[in-house]
This record gives structure tokens, C-alpha cells and sequence, in this order.
């Protein structure tokens, strides 16, 4: 983890909204977990495919979750990931 994280800044979920309105995040190297805290079964869209909507929360401020939705080979991957998994 320590090669991985190696010149990285860590971003908690929880902070993300105020760091992206402080900072050029787009200009930082940065990183962030998150916890699957909700899933929602998969869906639609207008074009026919399918695509997941996970709620992530980094467990320090649960008022504060990031919605990820998953597209094409991400979701066809990942769809079934339990809620919970990091």
C-alpha cells in the first residue's frame, strides 16, 4: 500500500465536495476509498443498457455519501459486489 500510495494525496469521501471547491484537484495525483454503504438494483437507460448506481460513504460523516454509477464493462463486472465491500 505504501508503493501504491507513494506521492498520492488521500481524499476521505467525506471531504471531497469541500476539497473540490478549495482545490485543482485535477492537478493533484490523489486517491480516495470508499465503502459500498447502498446499492441500487440495476437499471435501464433510454438506450437499453444496463448500468448500477452504488452509494459510497467513507464511514466518518454518513451524511455524506458520493453516488458512482457503474457503465458497460464496469458494471457488467462489478454489478454483483456486495454492499459493505471497500
Amino acid at each position: 500500500m505504501d508503493r501504491k500510495m507513494a506521492n498520492r494525496k488521500l481524499i476521505r469521501l467525506s471531504q471531497l465536495k469541500s476539497k473540490l471547491a478549495a482545490e485543482k484537484l485535477e492537478e493533484i495525483d490523489w486517491v480516495t476509498f470508499g465503502v459500498i454503504v447502498k446499492k441500487i438494483t440495476p437499471q435501464s437507460a433510454n438506450n437499453g443498457r444496463t448500468f448500477s448506481i452504488w452509494r459510497l460513504n467513507d464511514l466518518r460523516d454518513l451524511n455524506q455519501c458520493v453516488s458512482l454509477f457503474l457503465f458497460g464493462d464496469v458494471h457488467k463486472e462489478h454489478w454483483k459486489t456486495d454492499q459493505g465491500t471497500v
